[in-house]
């Protein structure tokens, strides 16, 4: 292991700190969190302004810098997620199960920490703030390397959070920001075996290709966000309009926005001309198969690439196809396993879409923008796994913990 070593005395901080987590008042902390928020808000909304600058001046997509940028009500929004975090049930010591052993020692199966969770992420800075509230109030420190397009607003946040940590009496080590653009920080993070339990992913499809393929300690892996929506035969016109409008345009640059229309032959005419008049007033360029450049001539044609891509901004790719066979072949193919949905009023339709989906996240009649922690009532996600190994979906405090056997006796011993 080749860990810096101010990298390497930053994570046996955070491996210390842990330690007094798990018995603590982390309710308080996120309480205090939540206050220091709106407190410093004018000091967090000026150093994100000179990242959003920044980020302009860099030639950023509009998508982008959206999903750089702080309001004062993104930061209330942060506020209120810590004080539903704090108000959640404790995830530790839940008992899974229990029972005893014909030799007499009871055995029972509890939850505990990791103990120290890295997050790597791009972008968001209210990121920030969610991670560390989630991994704290299960129990592990949080170490985060967010990307250098928001380092002025992460160290504003993380500077919020170590100050509530010491106003409750915990250790202030148990957040840390690397502090750094080196790059070379982040393989080194994702090797850092003995000091990092574990390693989130969260970002473009870069990013995550190269935690996952340089990480030595354990990954979850947040997935990309290639999500369709199929409008079925017969479906209800209004309510496919609604429901992809709110989906491509109402934040293009987040990994559940739709990506990819999928359209039935019968419902073509009838729907896409309106359709791509409201989402080209609303910025949206559209790149189509040949029967929708029939339908919609100020369409693009798609290409090949279109359909296996995560745009992140106002594009969306348009696809008729003849039969909802064709509809789950296309996503089968091209689909990240992320979130799909289905406009339809048959349920013969609806339920076979829902068995024959591989997403964490299946919507009929529905808007791909709900797979998302807080509106599942997780108070906040620290990402959206798209395996399926421990963790699937939008991760809350149950994905954050892990879980150890307790074994008590009276003297026994085995024979």
């Amino acid at each position: 292991m080749t860990v810096t070593l101010t990298l390497r005395s930053q994570l046996t901080a955070a491996r210390a700190a842990s330690r007094a987590l798990p018995g603590a008042d982390r309710d308080a902390w996120l309480r205090a969190v939540a206050a220091g928020l709106r407190r410093d808000a004018e000091a967090v909304l000026a150093a994100n302004a000179e990242d959003v600058r920044a980020a302009r001046e860099a030639g950023t997509p509009e998508p982008q810098v959206d999903r750089l940028a702080l309001t004062t009500a993104r930061i209330e929004a942060m506020a209120r997620a810590c004080e539903e975090i704090a108000e959640l049930p404790d995830p530790l010591g839940r008992v899974l199960g229990g029972w005893r052993l014909a030799a007499g020692p009871r055995v029972t199966k509890v939850t505990v920490p990791f103990g120290v969770i890295a997050m790597v992420y791009e972008s968001r800075p209210n990121v920030t703030v969610d991670a560390a509230a989630l991994a704290v109030k299960a129990g592990s420190a949080a170490v985060l390397r967010g990307s250098a397009s928001a380092l002025r607003s992460n160290r504003a946040l993380v500077a919020c959070l170590r100050r509530a940590l010491a106003a409750v009496g915990l250790p202030e080590d148990a957040v840390q920001l690397v502090d750094s653009a080196d790059r070379s920080l982040v393989t080194d993070l994702l090797r850092a075996n003995g000091l990092v339990d574990l390693v989130i992913p969260r970002g473009g499809a870069g990013l995550i290709r190269h935690v996952v393929e340089n990480a030595t300690v354990p990954v979850i892996e947040t997935g990309v966000g290639n999500c369709h929506v199929y409008v079925d035969a017969g479906a209800d016109l209004e309510m496919a309009r609604r429901i992809v409008v709110n989906g491509k345009t109402q934040r293009p640059g987040v990994c559940n926005a739709v990506e990819t229309l999928l359209v039935h032959e019968a419902e073509a005419a009838a729907l896409l001309p309106g359709l791509a008049a409201e989402l080209e007033a609303a910025g949206v360029e559209l790149r189509g198969c040949e029967r929708t450049r029939e339908l919609v001539p100020s369409a693009r044609p798609a290409t090949e690439a279109d359909w296996e891509t995560e745009f992140l901004d106002l594009v969306l790719a348009v696809r008729v196809v003849p039969s909802i066979d064709a509809a789950l072949e296309h996503i089968a193919t091209y689909g990240t396993r992320h979130s799909e949905a289905i406009v339809t009023r048959s349920l013969e339709s609806a339920e076979r879409f829902r068995r024959e989906v591989d997403a964490a996240a299946v919507f009929v009649n529905a808007s791909t923008r709900f797979n998302d922690g807080y509106e599942f009532g997780f108070g906040a996600e620290i990402g959206i796994s798209t395996q399926k190994l421990h963790a699937r979906g939008p991760m809350g405090l149950a994905e954050l913990v892990t879980y150890k056997y307790v074994v008590e006796g009276s003297g026994e011993v085995r024979r």
